[in-house]
């Protein structure tokens, strides 16, 4: 049976919270400020967070497991290398708060990272 246009929905509201908490309330200083460097630690626990809440919100949406796992593997690469790309692009910069081009950066990860849940609602829709 097809999920309906308020369930799809519903996930991808479920998505931008879960992104909210992740992203605004469960980073500290050592994430934000070591991200930026390849393979470090701080990047890869920012974006297990992440997984683990989608991980959450999935199972609440009784999610098949192989598509689980399909999408919190594309989540935890596209995440990862987006938000490694954002810092370093503002680090190679010097940009601060303060500056125009830092916010344009912030606008338009946090825009492809909600485009992202779009495409994993798209997923579960067709294939859960």
């Amino acid at each position: 049976m097809q999920p309906t246009v308020v369930v799809v929905l519903a996930l991808v509201l479920a998505l931008q919270i879960k992104h909210l908490i992740a992203d605004f309330y469960l980073q500290n200083a050592y994430i934000i400020q070591n991200r930026r460097y390849y393979g470090h630690p701080a990047g890869l626990l920012h974006v297990g967070i992440h997984l683990a809440g989608t991980l959450v919100v999935l199972l609440l949406f009784t999610t098949p497991l192989w598509l689980i796992g399909s999408i919190l593997v594309s989540e935890g690469v596209f995440h990862y290398h987006l938000d490694w790309a954002k810092d370093n692009y503002g680090a190679n910069r010097g940009l601060t708060p303060r500056d125009a081009a830092f916010w344009h950066a912030m606008g338009l990860d946090q825009a492809l990272h909600h485009a992202s849940y779009l495409a994993m609602a798209w997923a579960w829709a067709v294939w859960a």
